[in-house]
């Protein structure tokens, strides 16, 4: 994970103002909200300091990363479900994430047209078409992919819809 931009690889170029990150979040911050949106993506569960320190590359404590988490809470990014319970993002902190990703414009037809052709090729199992797919579209945004299939075999737990504007939403 690139912790240099709230928006992926490409330093300077995050959300909220150009050239930048959003007003009053420093790189920390954003790599921490980055990482929560997506371990709550992918858990649904509050996510805690401790698994932060793991999983993040800063090398930072715990407590630096709960001071930084409570700044966020501040801030109106995170809340706690409960006292003792790790954080999970609010509307205002998945927003930000999703505006962070989706900045990059629209692909020129020439990019739609190689993008089909690559992704019809017959013979291939779902697993590497999606495999292929979160690559085209991260080569493509200079950012990182993230395609997720459900399992075959997993029951829908909990759905929330996030507005986006513009007929636009965000699925979790």
């Amino acid at each position: 994970m690139d912790t240099g931009s709230f928006g992926g690889p490409n330093a300077g170029r995050g959300p909220g103002r150009a050239g930048g990150l959003p007003p009053g979040l420093d790189a920390r911050s954003a790599a921490i909200l980055r990482e929560i949106v997506e371990q709550y993506v992918e858990t649904g569960e509050p996510v805690g300091s401790r698994t932060l320190s793991r999983r993040i590359p800063l090398h930072l404590s715990p407590a630096t990363i709960r001071n930084i988490m409570a700044d966020l809470t501040d801030a109106g990014l995170l809340f706690a479900p409960h006292t003792s319970a790790g954080r999970l993002p609010t509307e205002q902190g998945l927003r930000l994430f999703v505006d962070g990703l989706l900045q990059f414009g629209e692909l020129a037809e020439e990019e739609r047209g190689a993008i089909s052709a690559a992704l019809a090729a017959s013979g291939r199992s779902l697993e590497d078409t999606l495999a292929e797919a979160g690559s085209m579209l991260s080569g493509l945004s200079s950012a990182a992919a993230l395609v997720l299939a459900p399992k075959s075999d997993g029951a829908v737990r909990h759905i929330e819809f996030v507005p986006l504007g513009s007929g636009r939403a965000l699925v979790i």
